[in-house]
């Protein structure tokens, strides 16, 4: 991680603005003309994000602009030539399986870093989130939706996979036998289903989004954030399938170290 921002040129070829105001960075996918759609240099802007947050940001936001969270891959994308100097993805599956693989993998940091529990990540969500947008808000801690919000796991539709990191989100949330038929059918899950079933956290009018995230974050700065950080690793590691008895003896050394860093905060 470094301190360095994140240059004007890379954030506007990736479609994104990114706002810092003390302990919040709020990071906005600005391509309304087509509704959020991603690319490659839209992941490239997001793992450089990541790696350059300064260390005061305990609260990262991920919203949208115009009628969508996100429609998922710009769907120039999926022709031979591409588009703006970017290949199409025929051209990874020509690739050596070395270079595409590491292609991939590359892509996937755009958004793995948003699931470390480091940092508390939200995704304010409305409007579409598909695909390549629905991974993107499955890879944060929390998602509060607008009641116009529509998920959809469209790549296997398309014969391909989700690959930016969405099945083991997914599961994790929903279960195997769940995430199975939203993936397989690709259907959409609106506000209601996704409050019951366990994919957002909350659903408001859209008008009201963007005050019920600010209130999320005012409240969860609320908190310590050393205490914060720990409780999202306990969680994190729980949720990863960590065997109850090593989760036990994480809990209480996780604990003395809150009691250490308590007791001293008192005493100093």
């Amino acid at each position: 991680m470094t301190d360095e921002p994140v240059d004007a040129d890379t954030l506007r070829r990736g479609g994104l603005q990114l706002a810092i105001d003390g302990p919040r960075a709020t990071i906005t996918l600005d391509r309304p003309e087509v509704r959020g759609a991603q690319t490659p240099r839209t992941w490239a802007a997001l793992s450089q994000i990541g790696r350059s947050l300064p260390e005061k940001v305990r609260v990262v936001v991920i919203a949208g602009t115009g009628r969508s969270f996100s429609s998922g891959l710009d769907r120039r994308l999926f022709t031979e030539e591409g588009f703006d100097g970017m290949p199409g993805l025929p051209s990874l599956a020509a690739a050596d399986s070395e270079d595409a693989d590491a292609r991939i993998a590359e892509y996937q940091t755009g958004f793995s870093w948003l699931a470390d529990p480091e940092r508390l990540t939200i995704a304010a969500v409305h409007g579409h989130a598909v695909g390549a947008g629905f991974q993107l808000a499955l890879a944060c801690d929390v998602r509060i939706v607008a009641d116009d919000v529509q998920f959809a796991m469209a790549e296997t539709q398309l014969g391909l996979v989700p690959d930016l990191g969405g099945t083991s989100w997914l599961v994790r949330l929903v279960g195997y036998a769940r995430a199975a038929e939203l993936c397989v059918t690709g259907r959409s899950v609106g506000a209601e289903e996704a409050t019951r079933i366990g994919l957002a956290n909350a659903a408001v009018p859209a008008a009201e989004l963007a005050g019920a995230v600010d209130r999320f974050v005012e409240a969860a700065l609320a908190a310590p954030a050393a205490a914060v950080t720990e409780t999202l690793r306990l969680l994190s590691a729980a949720a990863d399938g960590r065997p109850p008895v090593e989760q036990r003896a994480a809990e209480r050394a996780a604990q003395l170290r809150s009691l250490a860093r308590a007791v001293g905060g008192a005493s100093a």
